[in-house]
């Protein structure tokens, strides 16, 4: 038999004819196709059962002259309890995108890895990297997919940010559990803190700030919705615990070292000694 040609369905060592058709392009499609029960949406709790998991909290972004800054506290809680103290909630997408989770953090840390997947098959199909609007209308599809254990609780909100390579800007896009994906201007929050993060970044955020300044405002957003909320981690000093920050430009991800973050963090509670509002 010729090696190009693909052995009949049946015969040992073949692969199955789901992964022999051309198809979409889309990796989770496929997976609906084929083995729909392993895709996160798919797996129902059974009847009359309930159950406590651990929850992410804060996620901020903001965008600056050349790109856009995401950050996150590092708590997850299960119900009046620490689940853990140093959960990372922001995650490279791509080489131009992250995405931020709030919400059920197991469901939440799946969906985003079958997400890189997505993407990177997208690539490898298309032979094109998906534009940014895109991008973000393929995560809502997924969201949209995981409905029926939001209905249960388990909810996922994730916020998604990029660097658009067409508008050469970055830019941020917020959901609601539906799969509703919603374009926002200038700077966002997610979770339960971000009532007190976003008033923090009315405060601080303004047209025109540099990159620096920009991490600044959201390191101090993320301060402020830890004072007030106990779902949200603050600057752990003893542990070594930063809040984790992406930095997205025309050079694509970038996410800052705890060495770095050390230096900013340690300079914002300097400054509230004596000042615990941050009030200017």
């Amino acid at each position: 038999m010729n090696r190009s040609t693909p052995p009949p369905d049946g015969r040992a060592g073949s692969l199955p004819a789901a992964y022999l058709r051309p198809g979409s392009a889309s990796f989770t499609e496929f997976v609906a196709g084929v083995a729909p029960e392993l895709l996160p949406g798919r797996r129902p709790l059974p009847a009359g059962m309930s159950l406590e998991a651990p929850h992410g909290t804060t996620i901020v972004a903001a965008e600056f002259a050349g790109g856009v800054v995401v950050a996150g506290d590092r708590r997850a809680t299960m119900g009046n309890l620490i689940a853990n103290r140093d959960m990372e909630k922001v995650y490279a997408a791509d080489e131009y995108s992250v995405v931020g989770i709030a919400g059920t953090a197991g469901i939440a840390v799946e969906l985003v890895k079958l997400y890189q997947v997505e993407l990177e098959h997208y690539e490898k199909i298309e032979g094109t990297i998906m534009s940014l609007e895109g991008k973000a209308n393929r995560l809502a599809s997924m969201i949209r997919g995981n409905l029926g254990l939001a209905m249960q609780g388990l909810t996922v909100v994730p916020m998604f940010a990029g660097f658009d390579l067409d508008e050469r800007r970055g830019r941020i896009f917020s959901y609601d559990v539906t799969g509703g994906c919603y374009p926002e201007r200038d700077h966002h929050s997610i979770g339960s803190g971000s009532l007190f993060a976003r008033g923090s970044l009315k405060k601080l955020w303004r047209p025109g700030l540099s990159e620096a300044d920009t991490v600044r405002a959201c390191l101090e957003a993320l301060y402020d919705a830890a004072d007030d909320d106990s779902a949200t981690g603050g600057p752990d000093l003893g542990r070594r615990i930063w809040p984790t920050l992406a930095v997205l430009d025309e050079t694509g991800v970038r996410f800052l070292s705890d060495d770095d973050l050390a230096v900013r963090v340690e300079a914002i509670v300097a400054d509230r000694f004596g000042n615990p509002g941050g009030a200017r």
